[in-house]
């Protein structure tokens, strides 16, 4: 009996076109280990390509080799076919033009002349013949990449990577690992089953940026003996790790900081710190010269500098409320949760978007009451949860 990776590795041997594909919320874990599967798969000469939903942060992925070759769209996904039966008629010349909103092709006939009979249309197979989809929990993770062609995945086999509990196993080939600390690490164990002569440099630095950024530089409680050798093995096929730790953690903006120092001096907790919380208003936006977006860099550091906080949460004004003569009467609330808890199931009654692990919510009220309403609801849950 095959085992899992050598199932992986027969389809891909067997597939003419690959599509690699991961969440509309782009991760350094999902986009290291979809680039390094295509520089994998580059060097096994199959025709492969990467598409994902584009992602306003996508910018901070480019350090990683292969990124520019990363697609927002399915193009050319299926092919409309004209065809005509030359049985009886054969053909002299073919021509085409375009008349207002028609394409009207011109074919002349050696002999005899044409019916509509024989004509005949329809649309090919679909351009890919397999699909891997890398770090996402489920289809509608996608996005556009699902919503737009939702029949090419129900007609294409799938092989699905991941190592997140909550994944739904929406495969016919489902390679998760809950032990792992990232998708990377799911992947150079199946890179290492075929050949671990194949990892460069360029694939090392995608596999261990995914682990880097997952462990937040090997700080979290999630860090295996088997993960750091894994990190060590890595190094020694040229990881980059000066490079890695350099842009993921070494290149924030002196307006991040600012703000970050700003969200240090409100940051409150509760439940023994588990639960983790600080406000931002518009005119902190403001004066730091940063923007919402800024937040991300900024939990990433609360993250890493408290690691006993299962629950992380920023609650701050819209940026649009920059009249301070009539206040903001909605807020926005970013709630990061550890592996083993959902943040999209602690916001229901606020109606999230985003991922298990990292989800937003506006909130009707004010920063002041958004932030009472909020914590009130989440320390009600996490009480009941086996923290």
């Amino acid at each position: 009996m095959l085992t899992q990776e050598q199932q992986i590795f027969e389809q891909i041997k067997k597939a003419s076109n690959i599509l690699i594909t991961f969440k509309k919320a782009w991760s350094v874990d999902a986009v290291a280990s979809a680039l390094a599967l295509f520089l994998f798969l580059r060097k096994l000469d199959k025709q492969v390509e990467v598409a994902a939903e584009e992602y306003n942060l996508s910018k901070a992925f480019s350090f990683l080799r292969g990124y520019t070759e990363i697609k927002y769209q399915l193009d050319n996904l299926r092919r409309f076919i004209i065809s005509l039966d030359v049985t009886n008629t054969k053909v002299s010349q073919i021509k085409y033009q375009q008349e207002k909103n028609k394409l009207n092709f011109i074919i002349s006939p050696k002999d005899g002349w044409f019916t509509e009979s024989d004509i005949s249309s329809g649309a090919s197979g679909f351009k890919y013949d397999l699909i891997i989809a890398v770090d996402t929990t489920d289809l509608e993770s996608l996005g556009k990449i699902y919503d737009n062609d939702t029949e090419f995945f129900y007609q294409t086999p799938i092989i699905n990577i991941d190592h997140i509990s909550s994944n739904e196993a929406f495969g016919q080939i489902n390679y998760i690992e809950l032990t792992a600390v990232s998708t990377t690490e799911i992947i150079f164990s199946l890179f290492e089953s075929y050949s671990r002569d194949l990892i460069d440099e360029n694939i090392a630095t995608c596999l261990l940026a995914g682990m880097i950024a997952e462990t937040k530089s090997f700080k979290t409680n999630n860090v295996t003996p088997r993960a750091l050798l894994i990190a060590s093995q890595l190094m020694t096929l040229g990881g980059r790790r000066e490079e890695i730790v350099n842009h993921l953690y070494r290149s924030k903006s002196l307006n991040v900081l600012k703000l970050w120092g700003r969200v240090l001096a409100r940051l409150r907790s509760s439940l023994e710190n588990k639960l983790v919380w600080s406000t931002i208003t518009t005119a902190d936006f403001q004066k730091t010269a940063s923007s919402e977006k800024d937040l991300i860099d900024v939990i990433d550091e609360l993250i890493i500098s408290l690691p006993q906080a299962k629950i992380t949460a920023i609650i701050y004004e819209s940026e649009t409320s920059a009249n301070p003569e009539q206040p903001n009467k909605t807020s926005s609330l970013l709630l990061y949760a550890i592996k083993n808890i959902d943040a999209m199931s602690l916001l229901k009654e606020f109606n999230p978007a985003g991922t298990k692990s990292l989800a937003k919510a506006i909130i009707n009220a004010p920063i002041e009451q958004a932030e009472k309403i909020v914590i009130a609801a989440l320390e009600d849950k996490l009480n009941k949860l086996p923290l």
